[in-house]
């Protein structure tokens, strides 16, 4: 007799949702995987909107879904209360402003089975409704984007560094940690970075489908990218080290820049430095921008600065902060323990 498919835990942190959580949910509970065999956890930071109404409404019509006191607003303070309280052996990471595919549950289990791998993920494919997301998203498909990351790219397969979200063994907590509990943003790579330090593998399927909505403005882009930037230099902080070094790339070439137009002995290269980047990425973008127009492709030019100067400064902060003042994460992490688990034999009907 073939063993039952493992029990999965859906796990969702939000904080003020109300326009997107009811419309996620119902596509989570939608899974193609059997309905007794997963449970939703939705970690709310303490919404001042409509979300926990909203909550409790679902939860009501459906057991399967519970929602988690997230006191701390963290994403990754969420992740932990919601591992915590998890039941699965098969912990899935979702967010609620994404899309999923109806087998995006089992695709994942079959992945975690078939690789042997401790995480894994899809593409963070992008889905645009205006012409500045569909020009960021040209951009963000350029290796000038985001030097390279693998799991950018649909058409990738193969054990990688980090993934998207993640799936996850539920062994993974017990032998690396938790989340960092203080790690506003990179939490995701910052662990997935201890599971491959400890000797474990991090999987990248094409099969496992998820999009994600892109920015839809300058202002907004520039901001998450501000923090992507202070949040992978506290990464290096704390670890000493990258598993590649994307992440510093754009922190390198804003430092470089400044530095030319700073010193006077290197401020007459400026003119060449800045015009051979202003000539490579017109060139990018009239490579990757005239697929979708050719409206986007100044655009395009447009948005490679707001990326790189933005994760740029935000880096430089974050080395800053966190290497002089601000040392905000535990000595070790947090390990999930076999007291923490509830009872795995308790399956929902």
């Amino acid at each position: 007799m073939p063993s039952p498919l493992p029990f999965v835990t859906i796990a969702m942190p939000c904080l003020n949702e109300e326009a997107f959580l009811e419309t996620c949910l119902r596509s989570v509970l939608a899974q193609d995987y059997p309905a007794d065999r997963f449970e939703v956890l939705v970690a709310d930071g303490r919404s001042t909107d409509r979300t926990r109404e909203i909550l409790a409404r679902i939860s009501e019509a459906d057991p399967r879904v519970r929602m988690i006191d997230n006191p701390d607003r963290i994403q990754a303070a969420g992740m932990n209360a919601m591992i915590r309280a998890s039941r699965g052996d098969v912990v899935v990471r979702m967010d609620v402003h994404c899309e999923y595919a109806p087998d995006y549950v089992r695709n994942c289990v079959e992945a975690l089975a078939k690789t042997g791998a401790d995480n894994v993920g899809g593409a963070q494919r992008a889905r645009a409704t205006t012409l500045f997301q569909r020009a960021l998203c040209a951009a963000l498909d350029s290796p000038l984007g985001v030097g390279g990351a693998k799991y950018r790219s649909a058409e990738s397969e193969g054990f990688v560094d980090t993934v998207f979200l993640g799936a996850f063994r539920r062994s993974v907590f017990e032998e690396v940690g938790l989340y960092d509990p203080k790690a506003v943003t990179n939490e995701d790579a910052e662990l997935n970075q201890r599971i491959v330090a400890a000797g474990g593998k991090v999987y990248l399927s094409r099969d496992i489908v998820v999009f994600y909505h892109p920015r839809a403005s300058y202002e907004a882009l520039a901001t998450q990218y501000f923090k992507y930037g202070r949040g992978r230099a506290r990464t290096l902080v704390k670890h000493g080290k990258f598993l590649s070094l994307r992440p510093a790339l754009p922190f390198l070439m804003t430092v470089g820049g400044a530095a030319l137009l700073a010193t006077n002995r290197w401020h007459r290269l400026a003119p060449l430095a800045f015009g051979s980047y202003a000539l490579a990425t017109a060139l990018e973008a009239v490579r990757v921008g005239r697929r979708e127009g050719l409206a986007t492709i100044p655009l395009v030019w447009s948005i490679f600065p707001v990326l790189h100067v933005s994760h740029g400064v935000g880096f430089a902060v974050g080395l800053v902060r966190h290497g002089l003042f601000d040392r905000d994460w535990p000595e070790k992490p947090e390990r999930l323990t076999a007291e923490d688990r509830p009872d795995p034999a308790v399956v929902y009907s």
